[in-house]
């Protein structure tokens, strides 16, 4: 598996803005092999700003990379940075390769 990160300096006053940009977005990864699932996260607050991240797990980082390079991912970004700036500067992208994964038997067995 792989996770793909973007983390977000979100200018407080522009936080709900940002949040209505993603859940009214058109994402289009479900079109995308190797596409497993995508988290909006909002972290702490700070003087000037509030951490988001997007986080998305991928089967693998080829299935990620493809996605980068797809016409999805460009349909899915075209509108990006249209409006009013609502981050401190770009987003900062982390990639990891998942080395170990514990899972909880107990809820995997009621799902």
């Amino acid at each position: 598996m792989y996770i793909a990160m973007n983390r977000f300096k979100v200018l407080k006053d522009q936080a709900q803005a940002f949040e209505e940009v993603w859940k009214n977005r058109v994402s289009r990864l479900e079109e995308m092999s190797g596409f497993v699932v995508f988290h909006l996260l909002r972290g702490p607050e700070y003087e000037d700003h509030i951490l988001y991240v997007s986080h998305t797990i991928w089967a693998s980082e080829e299935a990620f990379l493809a996605w980068t390079r797809s016409e999805q991912f460009r349909a899915a970004h075209a509108q990006a940075g249209d409006e009013k700036p609502k981050t401190l500067g770009h987003p900062q992208f982390e990639g990891f390769n998942v080395v170990q994964t514990i899972r909880n038997p107990q809820r995997h067995a009621a799902e």
